[in-house]
């Protein structure tokens, strides 16, 4: 008979309250087929999203921040952006101009910086900015950002037969670059948002370049629509923290047997920091009003969680 896997605290950096013992809760009936409400294996699937659900993402999201690394490093081999905008903000760092940006801008730079390059090229430019690059709040690399408590629940839904699989608004090569390091979540387990991409012929192979074109912006109903493209199966457990991720979490309750859905809520000024609504991702307004008509776990960061970051 299955069992779930039991450690002296799965869960360490989880205050004792109701949010952790819902979750606990649920993960131990999955893993127990005497269970009433087990799960099968195959059908363990839990989706999260990442931007502010598994690591920081105010006040600017990781992907702008490398943008505009990236652009400024590239700058050297087109002179002309010294004088165009929306560049010449960046390589001024003129945040006043910057907070003007429009999508069409914030198209432009993410063409700039991300396009022309083959997917294993963009990963190598990633991994070493975040190789370097630090937090411009926390003083911290990027990398130890992410949240240590949604750590453990990852590694706890893996050790009870779980699949997670990220399912976020941020970059899909972007994520690729760290994911599998940081998260223990591999490549094929990543949806996010995309580029078109073209064979072309590199020294003479094959290779798949990125263009400027964009494939799919996975947020709000594209999330669902790009789980069941990618992943064909109903989620049992979804996480997210904006209304961007409410589809995605409907979806997941609407299924037949048992399920948990998950909101991460921005309450905790003094360690991370107090917001219900982010300037690029969108707010916490529907979700929260669905998630407690609902019953749906709602994660206080300020009183849920011992700690935010790891050591």
């Amino acid at each position: 008979m299955e069992k779930a896997q039991k450690t002296a605290d799965a869960l360490p950096s989880w205050k004792d309250g109701e949010a952790k013992e819902r979750i606990l809760n649920f993960v131990k009936n999955a893993a127990d087929s005497a269970s009433k409400n087990y799960i099968p294996p195959a059908e363990r699937i839990a989706v999260f999203d990442n931007d502010g659900t598994l690591w920081n993402e105010a006040p600017m999201l990781f992907q702008v921040s490398f943008m505009f690394d990236r652009i400024k490093s590239l700058a050297a081999q087109n002179p002309d952006w010294k004088t165009q905008q929306p560049y010449k903000a960046v390589l001024e760092n003129d945040h006043e101009a910057m907070k003007k940006f429009t999508h069409q801008d914030f198209g432009k730079l993410m063409a700039a910086s991300h396009a022309g390059i083959s997917p294993e090229e963009f990963k190598a430019a990633a991994t070493q900015w975040f190789d370097t690059a630090q937090h411009p709040v926390y003083k911290r690399p990027y990398l130890k950002c992410v949240y240590q408590p949604q750590l453990e629940l990852l590694n706890y839904l893996r050790e009870n037969g779980f699949k997670n699989f990220i399912v976020s608004g941020g970059g899909v090569d972007f994520m690729r670059a760290f994911a599998e390091k940081t998260y223990g979540i591999p490549p094929e387990q990543i949806i996010g948002s995309s580029a078109k991409t073209t064979m072309e012929s590199k020294d003479g192979k094959p290779a798949l370049m990125k263009t400027p074109e964009l494939q799919s912006f996975d947020d709000r109903a594209e999330k669902v629509s790009n789980i069941n493209l990618h992943i064909g199966r109903r989620p049992v457990l979804a996480c997210g923290n904006s209304d961007g991720d409410l589809n995605m979490l409907q979806y997941t309750a609407a299924g037949t047997g048992p399920n948990l859905e998950i909101y991460i809520h921005h309450d905790d000024a003094e360690r991370e920091m107090a917001y219900e609504k982010h300037p690029l991702m969108g707010e916490l307004k529907e979700g929260l009003v669905e998630a407690k008509a609902k019953n749906w776990i709602i994660v206080s960061m300020k009183n849920d969680w011992k700690k935010v970051f790891p050591d």
